[in-house]
């Protein structure tokens, strides 16, 4: 594994006594998306904040590219690319500028088409002359994107980036990141809209009161963790469930008309439960009409993890 970020032991107390973060431990490899998931409040933006060299740390090291944030900060931070949560422009200055103006504070030639190219995949090359403050919400977070993306991070962070953005915007966004890490770039992102972590990331790591309580690639997470309801209709009422009918519980519904039970694992253990079940009610001609299937989804596996650890 090809590591791009390092942390270790990384912690952060603040001056009242609160301590934001707790001997993390953290390994992100070059090119991955890594989704940072927790509640509020759980460390999140303080770990960014350290790596991105906004928050200072109270132990710990933090190497980007082999190189330590402390001993060696301006190199450290050329490589990286930060989208806050929150808008920091000058709303006075046209898009170009503002963006020209924040590849050049990184120490990099002018290169007029990089900064085309960026604009026109965020869909504010049409805007580029317009002042930030005449900007709609949504034009505005693109510009925070823009600004990132402008001196050519190696690695790019998104800390809640589609938070109040409208549907168009989320989706030119995971475009230009899935083509960004066709480029090589590694994409760590904090979001509140777990299905988009279901959707995009490669691994998922799951902090919470200032902890990594979980780190794994996502389908790994999804097959351990994840739970499969089936239910099968049936054509006639059934008033209890019959005598070693199913290995494992099976639920009857209220109304005598379904029976469902609970399974983990991959999708093909899932079938052979499902045809074992069929199989026993056609012997006992027991006739059925239909089968329901619900998997659990990211988000039900993240509350329940978060749950637990409370």
């Amino acid at each position: 594994m090809d590591t791009v970020l390092s942390i270790k032991n990384l912690t952060k107390i603040y001056g009242n006594g609160f301590a934001a973060l707790k001997g993390v431990d953290l390994a992100i490899s070059r090119g991955e998306i890594f989704a940072l998931l927790g509640p509020n409040g759980a460390g999140k933006t303080t770990l960014i904040g350290i790596v991105c060299g906004l928050v200072r740390p109270s132990g710990g090291e933090v190497l980007v590219d082999g190189g330590d944030i402390a001993a060696d900060y301006r190199s450290a931070r050329k490589k990286i690319g930060l989208v806050p949560q929150e808008l920091s422009v000058n709303m006075f200055e046209t898009v170009w500028d503002t963006v020209v103006f924040s590849r050049g504070l990184f120490g990099k030639r002018a290169d007029p088409g990089h900064i085309e190219r960026v604009l026109r995949d965020l869909s504010l090359w049409d805007r580029k002359d317009a002042n930030i403050r005449a900007l709609s919400g949504g034009m505005k977070r693109r510009v925070l994107i823009a600004k990132a993306l402008a001196h050519e991070p190696e690695i790019l962070f998104l800390d809640e980036p589609t938070a109040g953005v409208d549907v168009e915007l989320r989706r030119d966004m995971w475009e230009m990141v899935r083509q960004l890490r066709e480029k090589g770039v590694t994409i760590i992102l904090t979001t509140h809209y777990i299905e988009e972590a279901e959707d995009m990331a490669d691994r998922i790591g799951v902090i919470d009161k200032g902890e990594i309580i979980l780190v794994e690639e996502k389908h790994a997470l999804m097959r351990r963790l994840g739970k499969t309801r089936v239910t099968v209709g049936l054509k006639q009422q059934m008033e209890a469930v019959p005598p070693k009918l199913f290995p494992r519980p099976l639920e009857l519904s209220q109304d005598g008309m379904s029976l469902s039970f609970t399974q983990t694992g991959e999708e093909d253990e899932q079938a052979v439960g499902l045809a074992e079940l069929l199989k026993e009610l056609a012997s006992r001609n027991i006739d059925f009409r239909s089968v329901n299937t619900d998997r659990s989804s990211l988000e039900d596996i993240f509350i329940d993890l978060v749950g637990k650890s409370r």
